[in-house]
């Protein structure tokens, strides 16, 4: 995917894939945009190289690519290519690692 896009996070960032919003309740009420938030997780594309801290250390990236993530509500920046959304997020944005 990411060859694709050809983009490569710098150091210290992880290019995610934001989760589609639900469109439903568990119970199949729909909902309608306005009313449903954005989720705080998605999809591991691309990591960037290891970030270098004001102190000289190294600092690793707590995923890998392929990973599915919760991350900061605020955390991020946002883009739009060919119509999908992307999220470019700093390494200590991301709160959890699930399955």
């Amino acid at each position: 995917m990411t060859d694709k896009l050809n983009l490569k996070p710098a150091a210290g960032y992880l290019l995610l894939q934001p989760e589609e919003a639900e469109t439903a309740t568990a119970s199949g009420i729909l909902l309608p945009d306005a009313v449903g938030e954005k989720p705080q997780s998605g999809k591991v594309l691309a990591v960037g190289d290891e970030e270098i801290t004001d102190s000289g250390s190294k600092k690793s990236a707590p995923v890998k690519e392929g990973d599915r993530v919760v991350y900061k509500k605020w955390g991020g920046n946002e883009m739009k290519i060919d119509g999908k959304d992307y999220l470019f997020v700093k390494f200590e944005d991301i709160l959890a690692v699930y399955q």
